[in-house]
C-alpha cells in the first residue's frame, strides 16, 4: 500500500494517530475504536515514508495473541521487520542474549508455574498448604514482585495499601514466605516471568554497554494496553527508552483488567506528566456495538466511583446503526436464570431471528452446565464456543458409563441413593469445593 492508500483507510481520528510520528504520543482509545489499526497503520506509514526504519521500531503488548495480530497486521501493511512482542518475550529474549556476555554461561530455565516451588519454599518454613493456599500464595508473589516490593518491604507496602494477607496468613508470614520462595528458586537455577523483566531491566540499568547497545537498535517503542502496565513493565520500559521521549501508549483507563496482578492506569493517566509535550489524541467512534449498548456503556462508566473527564474517561460514539434496547433482568437463582435465558432465545427464534445471531454469554466455563440444560430442555440447539461441552467432559463421561452400568443391574432402592453411592465411588463428593 502506499503512503496515501494507508491513511484513505483511516477515519479522521485514527489518520491524526498515523500522522503523529514523532515525539510522545498518548492514544485514548475506547472500546472497539478501531485502536490497532490505528497503531499498525501509524508504523507502517512511518515506515512507508522512511521515518521508520522496521528494525527500529519494537511493539509490545500483553498477550500472546494480540502480539501475533499485531505481527500479521504490520505483515500485510507491508512493515515486515517491525518487532511485535509481549513484554516477557521481548525481555526474555533480550536478557538470553545478553546474559552469556554479561553473566557467564547459559541463562537459567524459566519456570512456566510457581506453584511446586511456592509449596517447596512453605514447606521448608513448616507451613501447612493445600492446592488452593498455594495458589494464593503464588499471586501474592507475583504481586509483590510486579510490584516492586522486596520481602523486605511486603508488610509496610501491604498495610500502607490495605491489602489482606492471603491464604489465612499474616503479613509477616508472607514476607518470610517470600525470602523462602527466593532461596527455592536458587537452589533449582530456576527463574519466574517476573525475574525476566526485573533482571533485564537491572541488567540495562547497571551496563552501559548493554543500554546502548538496545537503545541504538529500537529508537521507536509502541506500547499496547499501557493501561494495564505494572511498576515492573514500566521500570523495564524506562530503561528501554532511557530518558528519551519516541514512545507511543495505547490504552483506555477504563479497560484495566489486571489490577488484581499490580497493574495501575496511574502511568496512562500521567503520561502527559512525564512526557512534557506529548500529544493526546482520542479514538471515541465505536465500531463494535449498536448506539443503545455505546449509551449504556457511556452512562455506566460516567457514574463509576471517582469518574471525571480529567481522568481519562471517554465518550464514545455508536458508528453502527440502531438495534434492539438494552434489558436488564433479575433472576431468584441460577437456574431461574437460565431457564428465562433459554425461554428468551426460543422466543427470539420462533420469532424468525436467525439461532446462529443469538448468543449467551457467561463469566465462567463452570455456568454453561445450567444454560446447556435449559436450552437443551426447551428444545433449542446450542454451540458452546471456547469451552467444552459439558456432557463431553472426561470426568462427567466416565460417570454416566458408572451410572448407565448400575441402571442395567436394576438397583433396589431410591434412584437417588443409588446414583450417590456410585459418584461417591468414582471420588465424587455430594459438596461442592470450597474454592
Amino acid at each position: 500500500m502506499s503512503a496515501d492508500a494507508l491513511l484513505d483507510a483511516l477515519d479522521p481520528d485514527q489518520r491524526e494517530v498515523a500522522l503523529a510520528l514523532t515525539g510522545p504520543v498518548c492514544v485514548l482509545a475506547g472500546a472497539g475504536t478501531g485502536k490497532t489499526r490505528a497503531i499498525t497503520h501509524r508504523i507502517a506509514y512511518g515506515v512507508r515514508t522512511g521515518t521508520y526504519k522496521p528494525t527500529s521500531v519494537l511493539a509490545v503488548t500483553f498477550t500472546a495473541r494480540a502480539a501475533g495480530e499485531m505481527r500479521t497486521r504490520l505483515r500485510e501493511l507491508g512493515a515486515v521487520g517491525v518487532q511485535a512482542r509481549t513484554f516477557h518475550a521481548a525481555a526474555l529474549r533480550q536478557l538470553s542474549y545478553f546474559w552469556p556476555t554479561v553473566v557467564g554461561g547459559a541463562p537459567p530455565r524459566v519456570m512456566e508455574h510457581k506453584a511446586p516451588v511456592v509449596a517447596d519454599a512453605a514447606n521448608r518454613l513448616g507451613l501447612g498448604v493445600d492446592r488452593v493456599s498455594v495458589r494464593d500464595l503464588s499471586s501474592e508473589i507475583e504481586w509483590a514482585k510486579v510490584s516492586l516490593v522486596t520481602a523486605d518491604d511486603y508488610v509496610r507496602a501491604a498495610t500502607a495499601t490495605g491489602r489482606p494477607a492471603p491464604a489465612g496468613y499474616d503479613h509477616a508470614t508472607v514476607a518470610r514466605l517470600m525470602t523462602a520462595y527466593e532461596d527455592a528458586k536458587d537452589t533449582r537455577a530456576v527463574i519466574d516471568f517476573e525475574d525476566v523483566l526485573l533482571m533485564l531491566g537491572h541488567m540495562l540499568e547497571s551496563r552501559r554497554d548493554v543500554a546502548e547497545t538496545v537503545r541504538s537498535q529500537y529508537r521507536h517503542l509502541v506500547v499496547d494496553e499501557y493501561q494495564d502496565v505494572s511498576p515492573a513493565q514500566q521500570y523495564l520500559l524506562d530503561q528501554w527508552l532511557g530518558g528519551r521521549h519516541e514512545l507511543c501508549v495505547v490504552g483506555d483507563p477504563s479497560q484495566t483488567i489486571y489490577s488484581f496482578a499490580g497493574a495501575t492506569p496511574h502511568h496512562l493517566l500521567t503520561f502527559e506528566r512525564h512526557h512534557p509535550g506529548a500529544r493526546t489524541v482520542r479514538l471515541v467512534r465505536d465500531y463494535r456495538s449498536t448506539p443503545q449498548v455505546v449509551d449504556l456503556a457511556n452512562r455506566l462508566l460516567s457514574r463509576g466511583p471517582g469518574r471525571r473527564a480529567a481522568e481519562g474517561v471517554l465518550e464514545l460514539v455508536a458508528q453502527r446503526p440502531a438495534g434492539p434496547p438494552v434489558r436488564f433482568t433479575v433472576y431468584d437463582d441460577d437456574e431461574s436464570e437460565a431457564a428465562g435465558v433459554a425461554s428468551r432465545v426460543q422466543r427470539l427464534v420462533a420469532a424468525g431471528t436467525p439461532a446462529r445471531e443469538i448468543a449467551v454469554l457467561y463469566r465462567t466455563n463452570a455456568q454453561s452446565e445450567a444454560f446447556e440444560q435449559a436450552l437443551a430442555d426447551a428444545g433449542v440447539g446450542y454451540l458452546v464456543r471456547g469451552g467444552e461441552r459439558f456432557f463431553s467432559r472426561k470426568e462427567v463421561r466416565d460417570a454416566i458409563v458408572l451410572l448407565r452400568g448400575a441402571a442395567r443391574s436394576a438397583p433396589e432402592g431410591p434412584v437417588g441413593e443409588a446414583a450417590r453411592a456410585v459418584l461417591t465411588s468414582a471420588g465424587w463428593t455430594p459438596e461442592p469445593p470450597a474454592a
